[in-house]
């Protein structure tokens, strides 16, 4: 292609809407234009590096055996209500685009196909001879985000591939799901990107195993705890770790003290002179389910510690069927506004304590009368403790389980793992940190849509049996802007060559110069020929111009039609390390042929 008649503009400036680097250089070196807030059109250079990692992406999954198909992106509300996601994507986490047809029937625009593609398996699969069975598409999504940003990162509409798989039994579903682990670093090898591998939270989608494929770069969204002997790596929101051990606590016995002013864990510390890991902390939630219950939850936790609250989620959906419900919409820590709603009298907010009474909680039908009690397993060891005591300004000290206090039935993991904790498989590891962006996540979904939406097979005994089910996803935008976000300089982008949008660029300084002009048509022709796929800069722009545009558009090789023609030679620059060599005319075509082949392949 021809820059001259391409449509290519850069910038000069940042544009004043982008955040981060990728997203900087990515407007500025013309691959996409912002059309409205996370809504981007992809311009020609981007288009062609989204199919080249299509296409990557396309062979690892043919590769396993998985099938392409197309799904429609207009979705009845019908199905996702079976399963019980419905309120959950429009109402709990709110990122689904809800609309009525003229028929004032519910519809959707895909942000995911669980519900589409086990309706298709509830109608085509019959019987265990058909299974398994693995489905995939490259197809846009929809997601309403609240904040969009970072471009690509998070925008409202995105590509990506996702895949489905349907099992006789967990054997075969952990076979696939194992594939698919392969499948995706190959992707990702091959792609040129540096990628960890985590364990993750199955969030909204669901499932009993998940793992994230993360691209490390310093503005990843993402937190990932890992190991340096390489045996663990998981998603903040679901590391777990041992603690520091607890220190032992300086008081003997039970009493009540005076504490006044001290609605901090770490006043109190210094008030009684004692560690916060002999400090039992009471936090209040307000959870909401989808039928409109909502439930007080107190959750107690060892004072150096902190609240996973998507551990807590997790597990607070776990009880929604003890109220009627399917699934949490939210969950809050509330204000004195939201505690007047529910609350019958003043509460000791800073001061309380594990066992705050029920009757703190106004008769209402819509607020369950009893506090879900739940304690993390670091307080749960804790002797002669710290905490609340039910009155403001009071603490409590040299206190027991199941003798001052009677130990909630719910102990559970609720604690955010940090850097620095001890790993739980190996307490002579600490955990590192580092920054993550999620371009891939696998999940084991076991039967959880088959078994809501009725979506079975007969086994060889003749009974019906419901499928078992995985699912995998891969952010094809997303990936595209993560690659530049892991690799630039200061003068602009450095493509991985198997998804840059074009392997070479010649650039004639002086186009007037019929010789300069010559060869690089030349070599263009036989570069082109000889599948290096490649630019020719011929606009009528000044040679610092063109050498600024290489360089921020991030073509892997440029060649320079200019001074050493005269030896029958050109200048070779190498994007990534900014070597140049002059090489002669003859020999351009088989270098950058073994140069590309020797980058894809590696």
């Amino acid at each position: 292609m021809r820059l001259s008649q391409m449509l290519f503009v850069t910038l000069r400036e940042d544009p004043a809407e982008a955040e981060i680097p990728s997203h900087k250089l990515l407007l500025r070196a013309g691959y996409i234009r912002r059309i409205g807030s996370g809504i981007y059109a992809y311009l020609p250079l981007m288009w062609r590096v989204l199919q080249k990692v299509s296409q990557i992406v396309r062979e690892e999954m043919n590769a396993t055996g998985a099938m392409e198909c197309l799904l429609p992106q207009l979705q009845p509300s019908d199905l996702w209500k079976e399963s019980g996601r419905w309120d959950t994507y429009t109402k709990a986490e709110g990122i689904m685009f809800a609309l009525s047809d003229r028929q004032e029937r519910e519809l959707g625009l895909g942000p995911t196909h669980e519900e589409i593609i086990t309706y298709i398996a509830r109608d085509t699969i019959r019987s265990y001879r058909q299974l398994p069975l693995h489905l995939y598409q490259i197809q846009t999504k929809f997601r309403d985000e609240i904040r969009p940003r970072f471009g690509l990162m998070r925008g409202r509409e995105f590509i990506m591939k996702d895949g489905y798989s349907f099992h006789a039994d967990t054997e075969s579903l952990k076979k696939t799901y194992q594939d698919m682990n392969q499948a995706y670093s190959n992707m990702f090898t091959r792609c040129g990107l540096e990628f960890r591998a985590v364990e993750a939270d199955s969030g909204a989608i669901g499932g009993s195993g998940s793992q994230e494929f993360m691209i490390l770069a310093e503005a990843g969204e993402d937190e990932v705890l890992y190991t340096e002997d390489g045996k663990y790596a998981a998603n903040v929101e679901k590391a777990v770790s041992l603690p520091p051990d607890a220190e032992v606590s300086p008081f003997t016995s039970y009493e009540k003290r005076e504490t006044p002013n001290t609605p901090t864990i770490a006043s109190l510390c210094e008030l009684l002179e004692c560690s916060p890991t002999v400090v039992v902390k009471n936090v209040l939630y307000e959870a909401v389910y989808d039928n409109g219950m909502m439930v007080l939850v107190l959750v107690s936790i060892r004072g150096d510690r902190d609240i996973n609250e998507v551990k807590l989620q997790n597990e607070l959906v776990k009880l929604a069927p003890q109220y009627h419900a399917k699934t949490l919409l939210a969950l809050n820590v509330p204000d004195e506004i939201a505690q007047k709603k529910w609350a019958a009298k003043s509460l000791p907010l800073g001061y309380i304590a594990p066992d705050l009474a029920d009757d703190y909680i106004s008769p209402n039908k819509e607020v369950a009368p009893k506090f879900v009690r739940i304690i993390d397993k670091t307080a749960v060891e804790l002797k002669n403790f710290v905490t609340g005591a039910n009155e403001i300004g009071y603490h409590v000290v040299g206190a027991n389980w199941s003798k001052e206090f009677p130990l909630p039935n719910l102990v559970v993991d609720i604690r955010k793992a940090t850097i620095g904790d001890r790993a739980s498989h190996d307490s002579t590891q600490t955990l590192k940190s580092a920054r993550g962006i999620e371009v891939g996540h696998i999940f084991q979904l076991g039967n959880k849509y088959s078994q809501a939406m009725g979506a079975t097979y007969t086994n060889e005994a003749g009974e019906e049996i419901p499928l078992q089910m995985g699912c995998y996803g891969v952010g094809v935008s997303r990936l595209a802007q993560a690659a530049v976000e892991q690799s630039y300089d200061k003068d602009g982008i450095i493509w991985p060559v198997a998804i840059a949008p074009y392997h070479v660029i010649i650039v004639v300084p002086n186009i007037s110069d019929e010789k300069a002009m010559n060869a690089a048509e030349k070599l263009y022709d036989e570069l082109n020929a000889a599948g290096v796929e490649t630019l020719l800069d011929d606009r009528s722009e000044r040679a610092g111009v063109k050498f600024k545009d290489a360089d921020l558009i991030g073509i892997p090789y440029r060649i320079v039609t200019g001074r050493s023609l005269k030896q029958g030679k050109v200048e070779l620059v190498e994007r990534a390390t900014k070597n140049s060599q002059e090489i002669p005319l003859d020999k351009v075509v088989s270098t950058l042929q073994k140069a590309v082949t020797e980058a894809v392949t590696s």
